[in-house]
């Protein structure tokens, strides 16, 4: 059974920030250059970390807070690509054997990736795999599961990186985050409140996957019934879980719907701007910003990760 949730303290996040140290990089915070008028944006750019996605700050947390016995055992997770990396990467460090419950039609270099750090791949349907993301569990796994977003380690993990945003950005506004299963911004949030609580922390979802935006109108975790898989694979679930839910209302200020155009916009100006490569979910919290649902800022866009094949990127930013 998962543990009871709870806040996720900032004595946590500090603790975890000490622990993940030798392997997660702090990443740096670029502002963009709009012109005269122009929102003042920063970007978090994650997709520089040695998995190129944030998950490894929740990973590498999981991982070295785990026992002797639950070491022994291995770890597993289930991942669209992202988590399964960051696991896999942290449990490679630690001489840990691991398992990744993959998304089958997660893009190629995320599955190559993942085998190529060591992990076993079990290929499974989106549906399954969000199941197992539910139940906490998936027939036939052994060792220790780290949930790839219900976990309060692995989010504390990624709570690292609020501290980071406000030492770098004393002045910032508002903090966009992608929203996926909700453990990024409610471990970005969780750090963002306890030390400026005026910060406002918003979600971006694509229109096609857009369960928090549903149950923020609707008052309560929803399910997405109109969901499509597209090439924002990394972000965007079928539903709101009642437990993360209940995470994210105590951080979370609101939630940015973005179109798949304004999302692969938001693609080619990050590459254009600051000539780096953004996977569709690393590129909403732009996409959502330059709505101007966001203000003037300043404001910092999370670009949550980077993993897209070469090939597909330049067709989306170029089509």
């Amino acid at each position: 059974m998962p543990e009871a949730v709870r806040p996720i303290a900032l004595a946590d996040i500090e603790a975890a920030r000490e622990r993940i140290a030798p392997i997660v990089l702090r990443t740096p915070l670029m502002r963009l250059h709009l012109g005269q008028g122009g929102p003042d944006i920063r970007l978090k750019l994650e997709n520089l970390q040695p998995t190129n996605a944030y998950k490894i700050r929740g990973a590498a947390n999981a991982v070295a807070k785990l026992g002797p016995e639950e070491r022994a055992r291995g770890v597993w997770t289930v991942s669209a690509g992202n988590a399964g990396q960051g696991v896999a990467f942290a449990a490679r460090a630690a001489g840990i054997p691991c398992s990744v419950v993959a998304i089958e039609t997660a893009p190629q270099t995320k599955l190559d990736r993942m085998r190529a750090l060591g992990a076993r791949i079990v290929p499974v349907s989106y549906q399954q795999a969000w199941q197992a993301a539910e139940a906490h569990a998936y027939e036939g796994m052994e060792g220790t599961f780290i949930h790839p977003f219900d976990n309060q380690d692995f989010i504390a993990g990624h709570g690292t990186m609020g501290l980071e945003i406000l030492e770098d950005c004393p002045a910032v506004a508002t903090v966009i985050t992608a929203i996926g299963g909700g453990g990024l911004i409610t471990g970005v949030g969780s750090a963002v409140k306890a030390l400026r609580p005026d910060v406002r922390v918003l979600g971006a979802e694509p229109e096609t996957a857009a369960p928090y935006a549903l149950s923020l109108r609707e008052g309560g975790p929803r399910r997405f019934l109109a969901w499509q898989p597209t090439f924002v694979d990394g972000a965007g679930g079928q539903s709101v879980t009642e437990r993360m839910w209940e995470r994210m209302q105590a951080v979370v200020d609101g939630a940015v719907t973005v179109t798949l155009d304004e999302t692969r916009e938001a693609m080619r100006f990050i590459a254009d701007k600051a000539r780096v490569i953004s996977e569709g979910a690393g590129a909403l919290a732009l996409a959502a910003a330059l709505t101007g649902r966001a203000g003037q800022g300043p404001i910092v866009c999370v670009v949550s990760g980077g993993n897209i094949d070469l090939k597909k990127f330049a067709e989306l930013v170029t089509g």
